[in-house]
């Protein structure tokens, strides 16, 4: 089934959550959920596959078990695609995400070498500014004040050392549009836009070697 949008009562469903995060509310609009949520979501992915890789749907519940928060279920569905980027859907609309959210050791240390490196950082420099232009933000996971140690406080680039992770990010909000697949043409339009910063973060920082507990 090709994707045609998410019908108006995909965002219902979120609103309800919401106002009642509870199993009672979900088990009686799961059949709402799977229908007019997942469904949706499951037929871009497939449009997307050819291009942008197969896509992972995140289960709906919450680990809770380190969590004030005992929320059993997420207000948001969301996927990942094999080849870079983040797709969400919630009450207030959607939005997609690049990049690399939060480095490992190894890897913000070779985030930070390249951002302070002439050749390699201006070049990011440029990256970031022309994805600004399509009205995307570029930001930074958990930023330092300053920049970090044993880089010069007036780098020239220190907003970029600041970082520990660095993603495009984009929102829309609720409009008639994401009932249409005028949304996947959105999203298209997002994850082409965000490539050259995924391609300058795999070239430069790349996979991280350390083991789990060393991240």
């Amino acid at each position: 089934m090709a994707f045609r949008g998410w019908p108006t009562e995909a965002l219902e469903f979120y609103e309800g959550l919401e106002a009642d995060n509870s199993r009672t509310y979900w088990l009686a609009h799961k059949e709402t959920y799977e229908r007019d949520v997942y469904a949706p979501m499951a037929a871009l992915l497939a449009d997307l596959e050819p291009e942008f890789g197969v896509g992972k749907i995140f289960r709906p519940n919450r680990d809770v078990r380190f969590s004030a928060d005992k929320s059993p279920y997420k207000t948001a569905i969301a996927a990942t695609l094999e080849r870079g980027g983040y797709l969400q859907l919630s009450a207030e609309g959607l939005a997609a995400g690049s990049g690399m959210y939060m480095m490992a050791a190894d890897q913000l240390d070779r985030y930070r070498r390249a951002v302070a490196d002439d050749a390699s950082g201006e070049e990011l420099e440029w990256v970031v500014a022309a994805i600004e232009r399509h009205g995307i933000e570029v930001t930074g996971h958990d930023s330092l004040k300053t920049a970090p140690r044993g880089y010069p406080k007036d780098h020239p680039r220190a907003d970029l050392l600041r970082h520990k992770g660095l993603i495009a990010w984009k929102r829309w909000p609720v409009a008639a549009w994401l009932g249409t697949a005028a949304a996947k043409r959105r999203l298209v339009d997002f994850l082409h836009a965000s490539e050259p910063l995924d391609k300058w973060l795999r070239t430069h920082v790349g996979q991280s070697d350390l083991p789990d507990r060393g991240r």
